[in-house]
């Protein structure tokens, strides 16, 4: 299922009475189409008379690109209700997922039969549905190292990065070769588009069935060259 606005309202007045004795004051719900998150407790800090930092102006996202079970989508309600119930009552914990936190999550799911988890980790079918589903032109670099391993790269369209990206990458000493293609094809949405000198480690024959109708760049000194 994917959460409504006036449903997440009224797991939280639910959840409220019942983990919570009632005592959390009601805060903005908000809908996300976020890929990192599935849900998340935000909030604003302000320094108070007395020179400490207090949490104010609580918020609850909770994630809708993703298709969840809705058990999944109460549990992750709670757990972002836990943050807001640390918060708003000022409770000091080492970390977000520390002692205090881990203590009111294990009674919870101990008293009510939950499953809240200390994270959100989403299945790969999951995953796969947080993708951008629209096409778009990428720069693919596919990169060979010596080692018989493969990388990819997704670079911005700009010209001085392609070539950068050529020059340093393709003079380290790990690597044996770098190709470069022009792709719409959607499964490279899931990687990261930026100029940093690195590569992820993909499956070669995986990659190069993505790249079958992909145009060749080439790069030469600086000029990249199409249709190569």
């Amino acid at each position: 299922m994917k959460a409504t606005k006036r449903y997440v309202e009224q797991k939280f007045e639910e959840f409220n009475r019942l983990c919570f004795n009632g005592l959390l004051p009601k805060l903005p719900v908000e809908l996300s189409d976020a890929k990192t998150f599935l849900g998340v407790c935000v909030y604003k800090k302000r320094k108070t008379g007395d020179g400490k930092v207090e949490p104010y102006d609580f918020r609850l996202r909770i994630n809708t690109r993703i298709d969840l079970p809705e058990y999944v989508v109460e549990d992750t309600i709670i757990h972002e209700m836990i943050h807001y119930f640390i918060g708003v009552n000022k409770l000091e914990d080492v970390s977000s997922h520390g002692p205090v936190f881990r203590h009111i999550m294990n009674s919870i799911n101990e008293r009510y039969g939950r499953h809240i988890k200390v994270s959100h980790k989403s299945t790969e079918e999951q995953t796969e549905q947080s993708y951008d589903t629209k096409q778009h032109w990428h720069v693919v670099a596919v990169v060979s190292f010596k080692n018989g391993k493969t990388g990819l790269k997704v670079l911005p369209r700009v010209l001085p990065r392609i070539i950068n990206y050529n020059e340093k990458i393709g003079n380290s000493p790990q690597v044996e070769d770098i190709k470069f293609f022009m792709s719409d094809d959607i499964y490279f949405n899931r990687f990261p588009n930026s100029s940093a000198l690195n590569a992820r480690y993909v499956d070669k024959d995986e990659v190069m069935g993505h790249l079958g109708k992909a145009e060749k760049l080439r790069v030469e000194g600086d000029k990249v060259i199409r249709n190569a």
